[in-house]
């Protein structure tokens, strides 16, 4: 769980920083912040989307099919 916070971590600041633009895909967010799983790229963000099926923590809101942005 360490390594999830650190990639979230990573993903606010991008976003404030104005690297990485909402709303981003897990391609953009892979480019942004190099580094972690492959695995963790293609399924975080839906995973930690508002309304997820698994009930996990809402991080994220889903704009489109496969397009995210941060949770306000």
């Amino acid at each position: 769980m360490e390594n999830h916070g650190k990639f979230i971590g990573k993903i606010r600041k991008e976003v404030s920083s104005g690297k990485l633009a909402e709303p981003f895909r897990s391609t953009d967010v892979e480019k942004s912040c190099p580094g972690f799983a492959k695995s963790t790229y293609t399924t975080f963000l839906a995973k930690h989307s508002v309304g997820n099926p698994g009930k996990t923590t809402e991080l994220f809101e889903r704009v489109d099919r496969g397009l995210y942005r941060l949770k306000p």
